[in-house]
């Protein structure tokens, strides 16, 4: 019998992967490429979307040819993409209305206040179960239709069309101008700020509020099922699963039953727990959000997304040039023994959950003539680890539930200090999987569920095999005063950034 496997595209912010899996969740084959990051004013970010889908173009067949697989051996194509990146682009041609603005950026910072100031601004929470934030993609698209001659006439008649990465990518899989499938799934809808999360459609009253015209909205499907059989790249194969990155990773890792929390550190940190069927409300600043959903029944998770992790060791290299590569600062944090005295919060365009303070800007406080680069570096990754702690706290109070374990994966977790510190600051075990690409691989779970390739969710996880484990070793005093002190300076960052006066 010929040897079937799933195959994932992994579209992240940096980088897209292709990687094949069998069927003990084992990589056969991978190929990945990175696209360009634009920035072309202070506090915004872009990226190609056709640079994006050639990208996609190349790598997959690569991936194929590299490992000896042939398309007719691809059982099933998932797709996990970067989040609340927004794209629109002409029906007709194909041609994307100017570049993709990239979740990180903040050009709507306005354009939201304004927004907290309109009437039924206080519905939306509860409506859809996120906050009035520049993080989401609404706030992108009524920038683009407001700023872009001609949008909104185009967007009402249905002649364009707006998307996340993964309406993007399987819009040009399935035949993109030739009748390509418009879709998006629950997950990837759920963080546009105009999905009901009660019925999992778009919003009248949200669309209303936002003023984003229903005919450039793509159909909204569960996290498996049929999103169109693909014309190119895999001629043939069906897409059987589509999530955004984190709800991927989540599945990825088995966290299948209420309680049980991951953490991907890639450029930002991502923590979901879920919750079950219950769909929870945060009271303490964190995304209701949907987990996944596989059935007729969508899973609900927690979520808190922590705006800079990866990114502040990069800073460090690149900006600050204390180190010289990533992996460096591991040894020159262990050159001390401690933080001595120096707390680092890595506000740089504001602050993410539990606080959601866009006001907030970056401080490195405590300093004295006795610390070193040492414990420079010591801050840095403990910036990571105080903000991971900030997110668990908000979890369990939320959910009532307690996360036992933590279990990670990203870049950031072959830092052992790093993961020591974490399960230190948290008071409990943290683990890494063997399968380190958990955002493709919970992408390839999800399809190959779909077409039967893997039996049920109780098969998944027998795949999950543990690589490394951290357990918690801090004094439990010494970890309350440093949490102390982290809060502290937390506070102090807040209300840095003041609103533009209005000239008369």
């Amino acid at each position: 019998m010929t040897q079937r496997y799933v195959l994932a595209i992994d579209q992240g912010t940096t980088s897209t992967r292709c990687i094949l899996f069998d069927q003990r969740a084992r990589l056969a084959g991978v190929a990945q490429r990175e696209h360009k990051q634009h920035y072309p004013r202070p506090g915004w970010v872009e990226q190609d979307a056709l640079e994006i889908w050639r990208n996609v173009e190349r790598i997959v067949p690569a991936a194929l040819r590299d490992s000896g697989i042939t398309v007719d051996q691809v059982a099933a194509v998932g797709i996990a993409n970067q989040r609340e990146t927004t794209v629109v682009w002409d029906r007709r041609t194909g041609t994307p209305i100017g570049r993709a603005i990239v979740w990180q950026d903040v050009r709507t910072e306005d354009l939201v206040r304004s927004f907290t100031e309109t009437p039924g601004a206080e519905r939306i929470r509860d409506l859809c179960g996120l906050p009035l934030a520049t993080y989401f993609a609404a706030p992108r698209l009524r920038w683009l239709l407001d700023n872009v001659p001609g949008l909104r006439e185009r967007a009402e008649r249905g002649d364009v069309l707006f998307g996340t990465m993964e309406t993007w990518l399987i819009w040009n899989l399935t035949g993109g101008a030739d009748h390509g499938v418009h879709v998006t799934d629950v997950t990837n809808a759920g963080r546009t700020l105009l999905m009901n999360l009660a019925t999992l459609e778009w919003d009248d009253e949200l669309l209303r509020f936002f003023g984003i015209p229903r005919a450039m909205l793509p159909r909204i499907e569960p996290s498996t099922g049929d999103f169109g059989t693909a014309r190119r790249v895999t001629p043939g194969v069906r897409i059987a699963a589509a999530l955004g990155d984190q709800h991927a990773a989540l599945f990825g890792q088995t966290c299948f039953a209420p309680g049980e929390t991951e953490c991907t550190y890639g450029t930002g940190g991502f923590m979901l727990m879920n919750t079950g069927t219950e769909l929870i409300r945060s009271k303490h600043g964190l995304l209701t959000t949907i987990g996944y959903q596989v059935g007729p029944d969508p899973v609900y998770a927690l979520e808190g997304p922590i705006a800079v992790t990866g990114s502040l060791v990069q800073w460090l290299r690149d900006n600050i040039g204390l180190i010289t590569s990533a992996p460096e600062i591991e040894t020159l944090a262990a050159t001390v023994e401690d933080n001595g005295g120096c707390y680092l919060v890595p506000a740089f365009s504001g602050l993410y959950a539990p606080h959601w303070r866009s006001d907030a800007r970056g401080l490195l406080i405590g300093l004295t003539s006795y610390i070193t680069k040492g414990h420079i570096a010591r801050a840095v990754l403990e910036a990571t680890a105080w903000q991971t702690r900030d997110v668990v706290e908000a979890m369990n109070a939320d959910s009532g539930l307690h996360a036992s374990a933590l279990r990670v994966a990203g870049g950031m977790t072959s830092d052992n200090l790093l993961m020591q510190t974490i399960a230190d600051v948290l008071d409990i075990p943290v683990m890494r999987p063997i399968v380190a690409e958990t955002v493709s691989l919970g992408a390839a779970y999800a399809a190959g569920l779909a077409v039967g390739y893997w039996p049920d969710l109780e098969g998944l996880r027998h795949n999950w095999r543990l690589a490394a484990q951290w357990i918690p070793r801090m004094d439990a005093a010494v970890r309350e005063d440093e949490y102390d002190n982290w809060k502290r300076a937390v506070e102090l960052t807040f209300g840095w950034v003041k609103p533009r006066r209005r000239q008369r």
